[in-house]
C-alpha cells in the first residue's frame, strides 16, 4: 500500500524568477523516506504560465 502527501509550491510573481525552494522540500520529505513522484501544475494564468504547483510524494506502507 501507498501513501501520498501533496505539497503546494508556489512560484514568485516576477517574470524568469528562479525557484529553488522545491531542492529542501524534496530534500526534507526524502530524510522521511518518501520518494518524489511528480510536479502537477495547478494555477495556470491565461497566458499559459504556471504559477503554483503541486508536489507530490509516496511512501510505501507495508
Amino acid at each position: 500500500m501507498k501513501k501520498y502527501e501533496y505539497k503546494k509550491l508556489k512560484a514568485g510573481t516576477l517574470l524568469g524568477a528562479e525557484l529553488k525552494e522545491h531542492r529542501q522540500i524534496i530534500d526534507d520529505y526524502a530524510a522521511k523516506g518518501y520518494r518524489f513522484v511528480a510536479c502537477i501544475p495547478t494555477c495556470i494564468n491565461n497566458n499559459g504560465v504556471a504559477f503554483e504547483f503541486d508536489l507530490v510524494f509516496e511512501l510505501d506502507c507495508d
